[in-house]
């Protein structure tokens, strides 16, 4: 066998180029891949502004000890600008967000000053407290987002404060995906003796979704060996990758492996048909695939250290994935199996929240032992 490693690496180096860009609304750009580096055209904020509402004044007209009365001369509003200069002993209301006066550095927070009229009494204050300066948050031609980023909605409100209101983004990778085998039946449909309801293209659907692909639904194929030819030749049609499930074992009618032999050529391996292992090896070897078309720069998950409360057997020579429930206990991280680990057993993957990863090297685990988790 082949380490997981190898089989990812041998995987990811067939893909060479991300799927193309596309322009997109950013109302339709959250959780796409950004394209570009995304610079910005000017300083966020573009002038130093007030971060309360209160009163702009000169830094040296701040008392060092007692206190001292300034004259209000003006009042500025959020979106406003003042016209005039702060010269010494005067001061102007300003409301959050507003830009600072020529002549202020420093803002007095209003719950901390007392007004008469235009007369206000103000006593020591850290000289520039309260203000905002100009590209403290991003500076012009700086780059403000990476490419490769998956847009979240903190980036998107990043990119509508520089002003754009579309970005250039990667088309999202399409996947056709197909089952295969007799045995298989559609959801809501009678079942015959002897059958089951489909699960895999479902799980595989969403979790082709979830990480960014759009999926061509191509069904159940029978086990017929022209018609599998000819759906798996229709799906390469179709899309970037396509992701089957079934037929890859030894049995009499699992045609898929020689399928494609004739059509061209398998470099790795197809996803199994019972629904765990088809999950898993999903999120172990076509996950990272997609990400990789998708033009993300993380391909996988990050891991965390958890101390193991149950005893776990484990074969050296191969690494093990069991699902599992980490939580957080006892000031630590806590991870156990969600129980039997049977192939078939997809309750278990919906039970969970975790993989706990078992490296080859690695044998049975004791109880307080440390383990390495990946969160679903």
């Amino acid at each position: 066998m082949i380490s997981v490693q190898d089989g990812q690496n041998q995987i990811l180096r067939q893909l060479t180029a991300s799927t193309p860009p596309e322009l997109v609304a950013v109302t339709r750009a959250r959780e796409r891949v950004l394209a570009e580096d995304l610079l910005a055209p000017f300083d966020v904020p573009p002038k130093d502004n007030s971060a309360v509402d209160g009163y702009a004044v000169a830094s040296d007209d701040v008392p060092a000890a007692r206190a001292r009365e300034l004259d209000v001369v003006g009042e500025i509003m959020a979106g406003e600008t003042f016209a005039g200069t702060v010269a010494a002993g005067q001061t102007v209301r300003i409301m959050t967000g507003a830009p600072m006066p020529r002549g202020a550095d420093t803002v007095y927070p209003q719950e901390v000053v007392e007004r008469h009229g235009d007369r206000l009494r103000v006593g020591p204050i850290s000289k520039g407290s309260n203000v905002r300066k100009r590209g403290e948050d991003i500076q012009a031609g700086t780059v403000a987002i990476e490419r490769g980023t998956v847009l979240r909605p903190q980036e998107l409100g990043l990119v509508t404060s520089l002003g754009q209101w579309q970005v250039l983004v990667h088309r999202r990778p399409r996947v056709a995906l197909l089952s295969t085998g007799d045995e298989v039946a559609e959801p809501g449909t009678p079942r015959r003796a002897g059958q089951i309801y489909d699960a895999n293209r479902f799980t595989l659907r969403g979790s082709i979704e979830q990480c960014g692909g759009e999926v061509v639904d191509l069904g159940i194929v029978a086990d017929v060996r022209e018609e599998l030819r000819a759906r798996l030749l229709e799906a390469a049609g179709i899309g970037d990758m396509v992701v089957t499930s079934g037929g890859v074992s030894v049995g009499v009618l699992d045609f898929v492996k020689d399928v494609l032999d004739e059509i061209g050529a398998i470099d790795f391996f197809g996803l199994p048909g019972n629904p765990v292992a088809s999950m898993l090896a999903f999120m172990l070897f076509v996950r990272p695939a997609i990400y990789k078309l998708a033009g993300r720069r993380r391909l996988f998950p990050e891991t965390a250290e958890a101390i193991a409360v149950e005893a776990m057997s484990k074969k050296k020579g191969r690494r093990e994935f069991k699902r599992g429930i980490v939580q957080w206990q006892n000031g630590r991280w806590e991870a156990r199996t969600t129980g039997p680990q049977g192939s078939g057993i997809l309750s278990s993957m919906a039970a969970g929240n975790c993989l706990i990863v078992l490296d080859e090297a690695r044998g049975d685990v004791a109880v307080g032992e440390t383990v390495l988790i990946e969160p679903f």
